[in-house]
């Protein structure tokens, strides 16, 4: 039974998972900024969680999904907590919660899901042999941990969902020292504020379905993987000398080789995605 979801013909209302953690309360935000009404689920307190509880509970998922209409599931265990963590609890949490979260998102009438996953689930397709990695959609999935494992699997349950279901997976989001961050804007980082812009795109288009890479703007094409595995700092020397002499003047050495790129057209090409925040900005060139 679908109750309400013929009744509601917009999107007014979201209930958001893991609103205490920095992706979930980035998203949060942005809803609100957006005009919805945001309904914040975490088993810890933060500024966006208004309903405290274990997403393994019915009687919190009831609560969680109460006239709602859009459902963006961020809660999750994470490669941080990767053999810290059983695997049993892993897939409980992952897996097993996500799967009553559909069932009950079905039940009430929920108009849509986004379920925020990760391009870690390629695991070891990330790998380069002798040119980096252009990840797109068509890349197959080989995990190599539990936290890639689960991930993947609650994406197939999201997929078959009876709701429409989108699922986004981002880019490394991660806080990292500056050098670092730098690097990694250049082809696998993704900024916050761009991953919840994602997030505003479907709930303003609430009938998009499948699953789209949510990265950085990055300077690179597909015709560049084998320059840049091996010579990466040429090439960003060439094409983009103001990075280059950014780095220089920072002391921070430019990366002899980049193993991977994300591409994330096709999200571009569904809904309009349209990432902001890379390189330039963070250098403040321009």
């Amino acid at each position: 039974m679908h109750e309400g979801r013929e009744e509601r013909s917009t999107i007014r209302s979201a209930t958001v998972t893991g609103t205490s953690g920095r992706v979930g309360a980035t998203i949060a935000a942005a809803l609100h900024a957006d005009g919805l009404f945001i309904r914040g689920v975490d088993r810890a307190p933060g500024r966006w969680t208004s309903l405290l509880g274990d997403l393994r509970d019915p009687v919190v998922r009831r609560a969680a999904l109460r006239q709602s209409d859009l459902l963006v599931h961020a809660a999750a265990l994470h490669a941080p907590h990767v053999g810290r963590v059983d695997p049993r609890e892993f897939r409980a949490v992952n897996v097993d919660a996500t799967e009553a979260l559909l069932e009950e998102a079905d039940r009430v009438g929920v108009r849509q899901i986004a379920y925020i996953s990760s391009t870690s689930v390629h695991g070891h397709a990330l790998i380069p042999a002798k040119q980096a990695v252009w990840v797109d959609e068509a890349l197959e999935p080989r995990p190599r941990d539990i936290y890639d494992e689960t991930k993947l699997a609650a994406e197939r349950l999201v997929s078959s969902a009876a709701t429409p279901a989108v699922t986004l997976r981002i880019a490394r989001c991660f806080p990292k020292p500056l050098p670092v961050l730098a690097t990694h804007l250049l082809h696998r980082a993704v900024a916050l504020d761009d991953v919840a812009t994602a997030a505003v795109r479907i709930a303003e288009q609430h009938a998009i379905t499948g699953t789209f890479n949510i990265a950085g703007p990055y300077p690179f094409t597909r015709a560049d993987c084998s320059a840049l595995h091996h010579d990466a700092a040429g090439l960003i020397a060439a094409r983009l000398p103001e990075v280059a002499s950014a780095f220089r003047e920072r002391n921070w050495p430019l990366p002899r080789t980049l193993d991977r790129v994300y591409d994330s057209h096709a999200a571009a090409e569904a809904f309009g995605y349209s990432p902001i925040h890379g390189i330039h900005q963070l250098l403040r060139l321009g």
